[in-house]
């Protein structure tokens, strides 16, 4: 009988030593969801809201890539404020 009827997935993944790291990608993903959404409702483009945050369109592209986890706090703020927004972060149980 498997070791794994009856777990959850989440167990699965903190086993095989990815729970943390599948995390991180998956906040990742919503965050770039989100911003792009945002980004649609205000009709901005890249370039635009690259402006409004004063970085590069090659540090927005990062940024929105839901592929690549590597986003700074700052970079995340400067996207919210500059989308009209504030972020929330919290360390929850």
């Amino acid at each position: 009988m498997s070791k794994h009827i009856g777990s959850n997935f989440d167990d699965f993944l903190e086993e095989e030593g990815v729970l943390a790291e599948a995390e991180a990608i998956a906040v990742k993903r919503v965050l770039a969801f989100q911003l792009e959404e945002l980004m649609k409702a205000q009709k901005l483009n890249k370039t635009q809201l690259a402006k409004r945050m004063k970085t590069s369109r090659s540090a927005l592209e990062r940024l929105l890539d839901p592929d690549n986890p590597s986003v700074t706090l700052l970079t995340l703020e400067r996207a919210a404020r500059a989308l009209g927004k504030n972020i929330k972060i919290e360390i929850a149980a």
